[in-house]
């Protein structure tokens, strides 16, 4: 299954090269596309939950792709088609699919990758415009399987890339909405605590993390760079519900690609990042 624009200049799918993607997890990102020519691109996500720790008091089970929150970070090139393969192995039979913003066509390729319990779907996409782009979980409700963690970003990089840095990083905020822990008989209180649906109608998360919990950035991978080093930040917001104000106390961004426009030129000396 493929979304196919008549005339678009594309290559024929048969002909093209084929590569394995190359994901990794926050807050690591895939090294650059050197290469000149648009290739076939196989991406195989897979939709797992996974009991995590969200805070140092409370662990939490997460909906996630591929095992981690945020989902793998995608990175390809224009005029790259990829085929995306989706299997769905939540153990609670939820079905899942992909929105990926990076794709033309109806629900962003959600349509065609839908997936039920132990099902697995492949559709192709053909990479139009170079940008970074959100992906998430759009099986109803939506803003339940987000707030849950399922998304992550794919970066489509341009004909010729931005300028190389000495580090590239991959930086998710989202929230987490949860009910109260349940405490037993003898009083003691549980470490594990359950998503919280009228939390999220009320817009009231409880943990408002980057990279999936509360130590992700501060403990557990922290971004690291030697003084004097030039680093780009692949920044998203999942919300569901809130706005975000990225900002590096004490400095500033020297270039800001906003809404992952990477065809115009950027804010320069930005103060902060909103989105």
């Amino acid at each position: 299954m493929a979304f196919e624009p008549a005339d678009d200049g594309f290559p024929e799918i048969s002909s093209l090269p084929k590569e394995v993607a190359v994901l990794t997890s926050a807050p690591n990102v895939p090294p650059p596309i050197t290469r000149k020519h648009p290739v076939l691109l196989k991406v195989a996500l897979a939709t797992e939950t996974k009991l995590a720790q969200l805070t140092s008091q409370y662990k939490y089970e997460q909906w996630t792709f591929n095992g981690t929150v945020p989902g793998p970070f995608i990175r390809a090139r224009v005029r790259d088609v990829v085929e995306l393969t989706l299997t769905n192995k939540d153990p609670a039979g939820n079905p899942h699919n992909i929105d990926c913003h990076a794709f033309t066509g109806p629900g962003g390729g959600a349509a065609v990758t839908t997936v039920e319990e132990n099902e697995s779907k492949t559709a192709r996409f053909k990479l139009l415009y170079p940008g970074l782009y959100f992906y998430h979980c759009a099986a109803a409700p939506v803003p339940v399987h987000i707030a849950n963690g399922m998304y992550g970003l794919m970066y489509v990089q341009p004909e010729e890339d931005l300028p190389p840095v000495d580090k590239e990083y991959y930086v998710m905020q989202s929230e987490f909405y949860h009910e109260p822990p349940e405490i037993d008989d003898d009083g003691r209180r549980s470490d594990t605590v359950e998503f919280s649906y009228p939390n999220g109608l009320r817009e009231e998360p409880n943990v408002i993390a980057f990279n999936g919990s509360e130590s992700a950035l501060t403990r557990d991978k922290p971004l690291k760079a030697n003084v004097g080093d030039s680093v780009r930040i692949f920044f998203g917001n999942a919300g569901p519900n809130l706005t975000s104000a990225f900002h590096v106390i004490g400095s500033h961004f020297k270039n800001v690609y906003r809404d992952g426009d990477v065809i115009n030129p950027p804010v320069r000396a930005a103060f902060s990042l909103v989105c």
